[in-house]
């Protein structure tokens, strides 16, 4: 199965994300994807088995929980396959970079234009 067959879906983009936050238990994970997609603890395991199959997942025993984690060598596959397309996003990413840490020295010298404006100007007390 290609990466971007095992990345389609979004159930099992889901459970990715998920456990990009750290280690989760089949349990736990299928309590999120059966809230959020409204399908059975089943179908939450077999989308577990085609991560773990394909290698995107890891799964390991503690106790009688299955603890499972993101494989990031399969992800770092599918990025590779971006790198063709990286030219048609990054200069506009780098431009909008530019562009926000332009505003934000603009916003700290007129701030800084402004503090020195009230030292500068004494109140008034009547």
């Amino acid at each position: 199965m290609h990466a971007f067959d095992v990345l389609g879906d979004p159930i099992r983009r889901r459970i990715l994300e998920v456990l990009a936050d750290g280690e989760g238990s089949a349990g736990e994970l299928g309590r999120v994807i059966q809230s959020e997609f409204g399908i059975s603890q089943p179908a939450v395991s077999q989308h577990l088995r085609v991560l773990r199959e394909t290698g995107f997942a890891t799964v390991r025993s503690e106790g009688v929980r299955r603890l499972y984690a993101v494989n990031p060598a399969p992800l770092a596959q599918a990025d590779a396959w971006f790198d063709a397309f990286r030219r048609f996003w990054e200069p506009k990413l780098d431009a909008l970079g530019t562009e926000l840490a332009r505003g934000r020295l603009t916003q700290k010298k007129d701030a800084a234009k402004a503090s020195a404006h009230d030292e500068e100007t004494p109140e008034t007390h009547e």
